[in-house]
């Protein structure tokens, strides 16, 4: 079983930025992707952007050259740097965790609100 403690979520402006951090703890194994998704209200849940232990990344279209994506192997840790944050941005922004596709874990998920 694997925990995801999610940080960094808030309040923002209109072209502000957040950084988010999840840190994984638990039966963690070395080669796993780690990302962020997000589901705002209406809508389905998306994939926002992940990253694998080996370094691979994948961006959505919506938030390529806005958003970065990193992780710390060390300490089990992804970050995800928002910038030049738009209203649609708004969500909750959920981390994930897999090693094996079968079992793949969540975060309680961190509000992210940005004001026009």
């Amino acid at each position: 079983q694997v925990q995801l403690v999610e940080s960094g979520g808030g309040l923002v402006q209109a072209g502000g930025s957040l950084r988010l951090s999840c840190a994984a703890s638990g039966s963690i194994f070395s080669i796993n992707v780690m990302g962020w998704y997000r589901q705002a209200p209406g809508k389905q849940r998306e994939l926002v952007a992940h990253i694998t232990s080996g370094g691979s990344l994948y961006y959505a279209d919506s938030v390529k050259g806005r958003f970065s994506i990193s992780r710390d192997n060390a300490r089990n840790t992804v970050y995800l740097q928002m910038n030049s944050l738009k209203p649609e941005d708004t969500a909750v922004y959920y981390c994930s965790y897999y090693s094996d596709p079968e079992y793949r874990y969540w975060g309680r998920g961190t509000q992210v609100t940005v004001s026009s």
